[in-house]
């Protein structure tokens, strides 16, 4: 293959090109700290470097005190947006707003001070280490504006997941006002992608599902790929405990706990917020019978209120058994704490990727998820269950009898744990993502 790269308004053939393209990634949160979208960029860069690919990185400066450690011989290759005094105005302000009002007001304008400041610094790295792709990972919202644009090489946009709503049995989860007012957002968001029209001029978006596909800005002129969000870096999420159950007919592990009268241990990662439905996963807990215990990961504003509920349905942490909560934990703590379980469940009403769910099939659980949204494009009868969110004693039923037919079956679990982790390493895989997401460099 013959490449040409611009210098200097000309354009040169270059005989013997590199194997690889030169990439630089933008995006404003790049850690697993933050989790969620945040680590699709950390994995990105990680496999680049990792296979001595040309690779750059902008982000923001509140991600330095994480990347440092992680690419100690990659510190010149990463430059970090500055923190400035609007951006801690602006997140003080933002404090004070319900999560999906701050989203769409405050979020947007740290974001788009962010992007203008990378923009910069994109243009001027393009030109000193000819770049030949701009790579936009994040945010994952098929509907927010992107002003990278006009960069002197293509840029890729994605891969994005959006275009949710609640469940509607569950939309009162949230008051009218706040409803109204993401609506309003969601109807300026064309508007404001022609304004802002780096989504408009990408050579590449790509989409996890036909969902975002369509919630997509009018307009847009460049190749929309679809590609799945989320991966799992098999390197960390290893079956460990649980492997030793993975054998059919095995007694030993944690899979047979439920024969030796051991509690049968659930977990459930993510953050203590409303969406995320754990109000409704302790009330299910609570109608389980037999000895088990509950896992919870994660911190947020709902956790003293979580706390305070298990109290009151009599499930807090006791001997043998009880709702235990953890707090945040690293995702070394976490994948251990994982593979001491049985069994994962993750009861959101409105999460549209789900990295934890693909975490969980790694280790080798069983996962009982929500049936909507991202979960349910990750999950099938092989590997876990999926429960309706027709209504909220429905749902509060299903999840309770799903965990109780796991909890009763360990035969079950262990056909389903090995069938995720084959699912995982088939489909999941960063490894084998950046394989696809290099053909669509290259295709770029």
């Amino acid at each position: 293959m013959v490449r040409h790269r611009r210098f200097a308004g000309k354009m040169t053939q270059m005989i013997n090109p590199p194997p690889y393209p030169r990439v630089l990634l933008v995006a404003e949160n790049t850690s697993a700290k933050f989790g969620g979208e945040a680590a699709l960029p950390l994995h990105m860069f990680r496999v680049l470097r990792h296979r001595g690919i040309p690779a750059w990185l902008i982000t923001h400066a509140r991600n330095r005190s994480e990347l440092e450690p992680l690419f100690p011989h990659d510190t010149d290759r990463i430059m970090y947006v500055p923190d400035t005094w609007m951006h801690r105005f602006l997140y003080q302000l933002g404090r004070l707003l319900p999560n999906r009002i701050s989203i769409f007001t405050t979020g947007l304008a740290m974001h788009l001070l962010s992007q203008f400041i990378a923009r910069r610094m994109a243009r001027r790295l393009v030109a000193q280490h000819n770049i030949d792709v701009v790579h936009q990972p994040i945010p994952v919202s098929p509907r927010q504006f992107s002003i990278l644009h006009g960069m002197g090489a293509p840029v890729i946009i994605g891969p994005m997941n959006g275009g949710m709503s609640y469940p509607p049995a569950f939309r009162q989860r949230e008051s009218r006002w706040i409803n109204a007012a993401v609506t309003m957002g969601r109807m300026c968001s064309n508007l404001a992608n022609r304004l802002l029209p780096g989504k408009l001029k990408a050579s590449v978006l790509l989409v996890a599902n036909e969902r975002s596909r369509r919630a997509l800005p009018k307009g847009v002129k460049g190749q929309v790929l679809e590609l799945v969000e989320n991966g799992v870096d098999l390197s960390l999420w290893l079956p460990s405990e649980n492997e030793r159950s993975l054998a059919p007919g095995s007694a030993g592990g944690r899979g047979g706990a439920m024969e030796k009268g051991k509690p049968n241990e659930f977990v459930f990662v993510g953050r203590l917020v409303g969406w995320k439905g754990v109000d409704l996963l302790l009330r299910a807990f609570q109608r389980l019978s037999g000895p088990a215990v509950l896992h919870i990961i994660g911190d947020g504003d709902q956790r003293a209120a979580l706390e305070k509920l298990a109290e009151e349905l009599g499930v807090k942490e006791r001997e043998g058994g009880g709702v235990k909560f953890h707090g945040w934990m690293s995702q070394t703590a976490c994948a251990v704490q994982l593979a001491k379980s049985d069994v994962f469940v993750l009861s959101s009403l409105y999460e549209c990727g789900g990295a934890v769910v693909l975490e969980a099939m790694a280790v080798g659980l069983p996962v009982i998820a929500t049936n909507w949204g991202g979960p349910a494009d990750y999950i099938d009868a092989s590997c876990g269950i999926l429960v309706d969110p027709t209504d909220k004693e429905s749902f509060i039923a299903g999840l309770a009898a799903a965990m109780q037919k796991l909890a009763a079956d360990p035969d079950l679990r262990r056909k389903m744990a090995t069938a995720g982790r084959s699912k995982i390493e088939r489909e999941y895989d960063w490894e084998r993502k950046m394989d696809r997401i290099l053909d669509i460099y290259a295709h770029a």
